[in-house]
C-alpha cells in the first residue's frame, strides 16, 4: 500500500477565506508509489505537507505531535486533512476491512483506504478530534490497532543522528531492532539472552573473586568496601550483589549502539547515513503488513554533495517502500528523475510526472542527462531567466543592477542551457490542466536573422527591408511560443552582440570591449562588417566580451556621475533584456 493522494483545506498556507468545500481542496496532491521529493523556495509549503501527514498517521518513533493554532490558515476555525491509500495487498487490506472503499467493479475492483482528520477551534480553544476512515465525508473512528498499521517513519531536519544510535532507554535503534523478524516474537527465546546470561555470570565472578593468595581482586575490593558501608547501615548479615540486568530482549537491545567500523570519531554526515540505513532496515522489515512510508525532511542535512548523490541513488533503488522527502539541495534535484519531483509554489504543489507537465517523452530523457546541479537551481527560484549561452548569463545580472534590480535579492535564477532547445526546460513550468504554475519564466533568445551574408570571399550587407521583414516574422514566430507564465523575449537584431552594437546606451562599451579583446582585427575601417564576419565565422570571443562589458557596467554604478544611461529606454535595442528581467522579477 502507498499514500497516493493528500488533500488539504485551510491547513497552514494551503487555505482560503471561504468555507471548506469538500469538492474544492486548497491542495490536491498526487504522490508516486516510490520516491517523492518536494522542493521549492523557503516557506513554500514543503514542511506543511510533511506535517499534515504526520498529524494523521503519527510516527513509529513516538514523536510528540499535536495540533497547534499555527496549523490553521490565518483566522480559519477549521482545517481538514484527507489521505488516500492505494495498492493495498490482501494481507494489508485485512487490517482495515470495515473502512475500505472500492474502485471499479467485479474482479477488477481495487480497494482503497481514505482517512480524514477534521479539526475545529472555538474561542481560541482547539476542540478534541480523532482520525476517521471511510468512503464518505465523515468516516468512522479507527481502532488503536488499525492506527498502528498506519504509522510513518519520520526523520526530522537537523536530526541528532548520534543520539538516535547510542545505547539508552527506549533508543530508536532498539525500537528498530525490536521490530525486525530476528527479534519480534522472540522476547524469551533469543541467542542474545544467552549471551547476556553468560555476561551476568562473569560479572558476578569479577566482583567476588580472590587471587591465588586468597586476597580480593580489584572487583571484590570494590564490593567489600560497599559491603562495609551496608553492614553499618543494615547489620553484619547483609551484603551487596553486582549483576547485569537483562530481564528481556528489549533491555538488552537498549544497551546496543551502532557505529561505522574503523571510524573512531565519525562526523555528523557519517552518523546521518548510519541512522538512515537503520531506518531503511525498519521500513523493509519482512514481518509487517502495514504502511511502509518514510518521511525525511532536509535529506541533505550534514551531507557533502557527493554523499547526497550516493544517498539519493540508493533511495531511488528502493522498490518496496514509499519515501517522501524535502530538500533545498540542487545537487539532489539534479540527480533525481524528474517524475520524482514535486515543486511547491504559490500555495500549491506541482508533480513533475508525465501526466502533469507539457514535457514530451524526449524532454524527460534529455533532462535526465543534461539537468546538472547549476541548471537545477531553477527549481528553487522565485523567477527564472533561461538563456542560450555564457554571454547572456554573465551580462544579465549587471544589466539588472543598472536598472535598479538585484536578481539575487529577488530570488531569480539565470539558467544557461547552452543551446536553443528551450522547450526542454520551459515546459517544466507548463501544466496540462489547472492549477497552473505562477513562477515567471523569461526565455531570452537571438532572432538569428543575419544582416550580412557571405558571397564568395566577401561579406555583403543584405537588403535592409528584407532583413526587417524576416526579423519581424521571426520575432512573431518566437513570441507565439509564449504561454501562460512562460514568456519569450527575442533579440530585435541578429544576436545579443549585434543588439549591443546597435544599442544607443551600450554601443561604446561594446565596441571598446571588442577592440580590447580582438586586437589583431581591423575595426576602424568598417566595425559592423568586421563584427558580422566574426559572427558568421563563429570567431567572436563572446564570453570574454560579456565579462568586460559586465565589469564596465558594475564599475559605472559605483560612480557619482554615471556615464552608461538609458539602458531601459523603450527604443534601445537591448530593451528586450530589460523586459525579460522585469518580467522574471515581477516588476
Amino acid at each position: 500500500m502507498h499514500l497516493s493522494n493528500i488533500k488539504l483545506w485551510n491547513f497552514r498556507k494551503f487555505g482560503s477565506e471561504s468555507e471548506i468545500d469538500p469538492d474544492r481542496p486548497n491542495l490536491d496532491l498526487n504522490l508516486t508509489k516510490g520516491l517523492n521529493v518536494i522542493i521549492g523556495e523557503n516557506d513554500s509549503g514543503k514542511t506543511a505537507i510533511i506535517d499534515a501527514i504526520k498529524l494523521v498517521l503519527k510516527t513509529h518513533s513516538y514523536d510528540y505531535i499535536k495540533v497547534d493554532d499555527k496549523d490553521f490558515y490565518q483566522q480559519a476555525t477549521r482545517f481538514r486533512i484527507e489521505l488516500t491509500f492505494d495498492g493495498l495487498m490482501p494481507d494489508e487490506a485485512k487490517n482495515f476491512t470495515e473502512w475500505l472503499g472500492w474502485n471499479g467493479t467485479g474482479e477488477n475492483a481495487k480497494p482503497f483506504l481514505k482517512l480524514n482528520y477534521d479539526v475545529k477551534r472555538q474561542a481560541d480553544k482547539i476542540l478534541p478530534t480523532d482520525v476517521k476512515a471511510g468512503v464518505d465525508e465523515d468516516g468512522y473512528l479507527l481502532t488503536a490497532e488499525a492506527k498502528e498499521y498506519l504509522k510513518a517513519t519520520y526523520l526530522k531536519p537537523l536530526r541528532d543522528a548520534e543520539n538516535e544510535l547510542i545505547a539508552k532507554r527506549n533508543s530508536r535503534l532498539s525500537q528498530i531492532l525490536l521490530g525486525d523478524e530476528a527479534f519480534k516474537g522472540k522476547e524469551n527465546d533469543n541467542e542474545l539472552l544467552q549471551i547476556f546470561s553468560g555476561l551476568k555470570t562473569e560479572l558476578e565472578k569479577f566482583f567476588n573473586e580472590n587471587d591465588e593468595a586468597g586476597q580480593p581482586k580489584v572487583g571484590k575490593k570494590i564490593k567489600d568496601k560497599i559491603d562495609g558501608y551496608i553492614k553499618g547501615f543494615y547489620g553484619n548479615d547483609y551484603e551487596t550483589e553486582f549483576g547485569a540486568t537483562s530481564a528481556g530482549i528489549k533491555s538488552i537491545l537498549e544497551k546496543l549502539a551502532l557505529s561505522l567500523k574503523n571510524e573512531t570519531n565519525p562526523g555528523l554526515g557519517t552518523l546521518n547515513r548510519l541512522f538512515m540505513a537503520a531506518e531503511l532496515l525498519h521500513l523493509n522489515k519482512s514481518n509487517w503488513s502495514g504502511l511502509r512510508l518514510g518521511l525525511v525532511e532536509e535529506l541533505e542535512a550534514h551531507l557533502h554533495p557527493q554523499a547526497q548523490m550516493q544517498v539519493i541513488e540508493a533511495f531511488q533503488k528502493q522498490e518496496t517502500i514509499q519515501l517522501i522527502l524535502t530538500t533545498h539541495s540542487p545537487n539532489l534535484a539534479s540527480k533525481l528523475k524528474l517524475e520524482n519531483l514535486i515543486i511547491c509554489n504559490n500555495a500549491n504543489a506541482f508533480p513533475m510526472g508525465k501526466t502533469y507537465t507539457k514535457l514530451e517523452k524526449d524532454n524527460y530523457k534529455f533532462l535526465e542527462k543534461f539537468l546538472d546541479t547549476t541548471k537545477a537551481n531553477l527549481f528553487f527560484a522565485k523567477g527564472v531567466i533561461l538563456v542560450e549561452g555564457w554571454a547572456e548569463e554573465i551580462l544579465i545580472p549587471s544589466v539588472a543592477k543598472a536598472i535598479g534590480i538585484n536578481l539575487t535579492e529577488k530570488g531569480v535564477s539565470v539558467v544557461n542551457i547552452g543551446h536553443t532547445g528551450f522547450d526542454h526546460y520551459a515546459n517544466i513550468y507548463l501544466r496540462q490542466t489547472e492549477p497552473n504554475m505562477t513562477i515567471p519564466v523569461a526565455v531570452i533568445t537571438d532572432s538569428d536573422v543575419r544582416e550580412y551574408e557571405k558571397n564568395g570571399n566577401n561579406y555583403e550587407k543584405r537588403d535592409e527591408n528584407t532583413v526587417l521583414q524576416e526579423t519581424t516574422q521571426k520575432i512573431t514566430d518566437i513570441s507565439w511560443k509564449s504561454e501562460k507564465n512562460v514568456q519569450y523575449f527575442p533579440a530585435p537584431n541578429w544576436t545579443l552582440e549585434y543588439s549591443l552594437f546597435k544599442s544607443a546606451s551600450l554601443t561604446t562599451v561594446f565596441q571598446n570591449a571588442v577592440k580590447a579583446i580582438h586586437t589583431k582585427t581591423d575595426w576602424n575601417t568598417n566595425f559592423e562588417k568586421a563584427l558580422a564576419q566574426k559572427l558568421i565565422k563563429k570567431k567572436l570571443k563572446k564570453t570574454e566580451i560579456a565579462y568586460q562589458i559586465a565589469n564596465t557596467i558594475d564599475e559605472d554604478l559605483t560612480k557619482e556621475v554615471r556615464t552608461i544611461l538609458n539602458i531601459d529606454d523603450e527604443n534601445d535595442t537591448v530593451n528586450y533584456l530589460v523586459k525579460a528581467i522585469q518580467y522574471a522579477t515581477g516588476n
